[in-house]
């Protein structure tokens, strides 16, 4: 399985872009969104938008290449990161320094915006909580991948096939 880049940073872009004035949306936040994202096309289409692995931590959910795209990002002078006060605590959050053009079907799109408008508005904790409870990360361990083949054990709630409807 071919990790997708360019797919991923259009899809960080994206949400940046549509969320950027959200000031809950730090990196717990912003890597929940990719999870859901590609775990909520593996379960309408049978593979990753992505490719992306995730692995389960007590901190959230860890997309793999996250660390290595956004600080090449910000290297190239297209996102910047911030530490900012969030009520008690300090989030890291990302701006886009650019306009981007992205280019994604119309599949690929209502996945996003459904996912990102499900999602957006929650701060850490509260999607954390709301995560945790999706069959993919029931089953993992901590420092474990988590399988998105589990996406298929999933509750009303959690489904993306009303993305279809």
């Amino acid at each position: 399985m071919q990790f997708n880049r360019d797919k991923y940073i259009d899809i960080i872009m994206y949400i940046l872009a549509k969320c950027y004035n959200k000031p809950n949306l730090g990196k717990t936040v912003l890597c929940s969104i990719l999870y859901f994202i590609d775990s909520n096309h593996y379960e309408l289409y049978g593979k990753l938008l992505t490719k992306e692995t995730y692995i389960k931590s007590k901190r959230g959910i860890k997309p793999a290449h996250f660390k290595e795209i956004t600080e090449e990002l910000i290297a190239n002078n297209q996102l910047f990161l911030r530490k900012e006060p969030y009520y008690n605590r300090t989030i890291h959050r990302y701006y886009l320094t650019i306009i981007p053009s992205l280019k994604f079907s119309k599949q690929e799109l209502e996945i996003l915006d459904f996912s990102i408008n499900h999602l957006c508005d929650n701060n850490a904790n509260s999607i954390l909580k709301y995560a945790i409870k999706d069959p993919p990360l029931i089953i993992a361990d901590f420092g474990e991948n988590i399988d998105c083949r589990y996406v298929f054990c999933r509750n009303n709630e959690y489904t993306a096939k009303k993305i279809n409807k």
